[in-house]
């Protein structure tokens, strides 16, 4: 998920959590023996995107406290430095160079957006320093920029995805609205960011390459909130439908206006799938998007987790990204778990390097499913799920394993 947005501080949620810069000032615990691994979360935790961001932070910590519990690694203890990035790319950056800071940090679980991705591949790479994120669906994070035209190279090894990529997104919902909706008429909008544009163009490709049809297309603002001149567009196209590239704050009004003038529903990516999108849309219903994965309320390998993260008192929820951080941070407790099964129950003096080898070798069964890599970093489980909103919810209308 690329989102690049203005940060609403007004009624933000500022959070302090455990994990904080004090924690590359503090020792090993001899008195038991333990060695401290750090795992950093980089997500936006205040502004209008804190839903998704705190649950990530959430998610990573579940996940850190049951390796803790269980003693999933002999003589490790972990702990999560959560820090803000506002949704900010350069907030991003500065956030991991505190991360190379700290010498406890093995790796790092996040950002939520694209675009602050962007900001810190090079440096955590420079440094050696894994990088999960369960949000990112950029293909060029992974493939390079030219991936479009077939020459697919791997910018950053030490950055990994439990989320598929916006090529894979974008074709899943063409053919979902296509084949599945009937529609086969859309007016296609977007938000210049290049999260929303990629997704917009890798949906119009596949989409009109089924036969359907662009009725029009254009971009907003994705700060503007007032979207009645391109409705205006929408209704005299004959459009059945809109699809949007961009997230949910400027998507909520943009959908409320369309059906304030005409009664069609507006479908976007994964940018769109979360509750504050409801919250915010008094005429949501109707409405779909994609997201990465199989509903985790779905899934038999999600039980435990939605049954811990209830017990552990979570005041904000999972959101659409809660199965994936969880699976993310595991993967990096999974290559601590062999580098220091390899080296006689202890950190080696190179773990961040030991760590970045191991987890390009992670295979485990996570809460979304199979959890893996391929030789680009991405996932290779390319689950994708269909969404619409009923009687005030998201509901899940169509999950399967995406296939060209």
């Amino acid at each position: 998920m690329l989102i690049l947005t203005t940060v609403l501080t007004t009624g933000a949620l500022t959070l302090t959590a455990c994990g904080s810069r004090d924690d590359d000032k503090k020792g090993s615990d001899t008195s038991s023996g333990n060695q401290t691994v750090v795992i950093g979360v980089d997500a936006p935790l205040t502004g209008d995107l804190s839903a998704l961001g705190l649950g990530i932070k959430n998610s990573a910590d579940l996940a850190a406290k049951t390796a803790n519990k269980d003693k999933t690694v002999p003589g490790i203890t972990f702990e999560v430095q959560p820090l803000d990035d506002q949704a900010q790319p350069s907030v991003g950056q500065q956030n991991a160079t505190k991360f190379i800071d700290n010498k406890k940090v093995l790796g790092v679980v996040g950002p939520l957006n694209s675009g602050v991705s962007q900001s810190m591949q090079k440096p955590l790479n420079d440094a050696g320093l894994t990088q999960i994120s369960p949000a990112n669906t950029g293909t060029e994070l992974t493939q390079g920029d030219n991936w479009k035209t077939g020459d697919k190279k791997r910018p950053f090894k030490t950055y990994f995805r439990t989320a598929t990529t916006d090529q894979i997104q974008g074709a899943f919902a063409a053919k979902y609205l296509y084949n599945n909706a009937k529609i086969k008429q859309v007016y296609l909008i977007d938000d210049q960011k290049p999260y929303g544009a990629g997704l917009a163009a890798s949906f119009k490709a596949t989409f009109t390459g089924l036969g359907g049809k662009i009725a029009g297309s254009d971009h907003v603002n994705p700060d503007d909130r007032d979207f009645n001149a391109v409705v205006t567009k929408v209704k005299k196209s004959g459009a059945k439908a809109v699809y949007y590239g961009g997230e949910y704050p400027a998507g909520a009004p943009l959908s409320q206006q369309l059906k304030d003038s005409v009664q069609i529903p507006l479908m976007g990516g994964d940018g769109m799938y979360s509750a504050d999108f409801i919250k915010l849309n008094k005429k949501a219903q109707g409405d779909i998007a994609t997201s990465v994965g199989k509903p985790v309320e779905e899934l038999e390998s999600a039980k435990t987790f939605i049954a811990n993260y209830k017990t552990a008192g979570y005041k904000d929820a999972y959101e659409a990204y809660g199965g994936g951080t969880y699976d993310a941070t595991w993967a990096i407790i999974e290559a601590v778990k062999a580098v220091v099964a390899a080296n006689d129950g202890k950190l080696p003096d190179d773990a961040r390097a030991k760590v970045l080898e191991a987890v390009s070798k992670v295979s485990f069964e996570g809460v979304t499913g199979p959890v893996s890599f391929d030789e680009y970093g991405d996932t290779t489980n390319t689950m994708m799920t269909a969404y619409q909103v009923d009687g005030g919810k998201w509901a899940s209308k169509l999950s399967e394993a995406y296939k060209p």
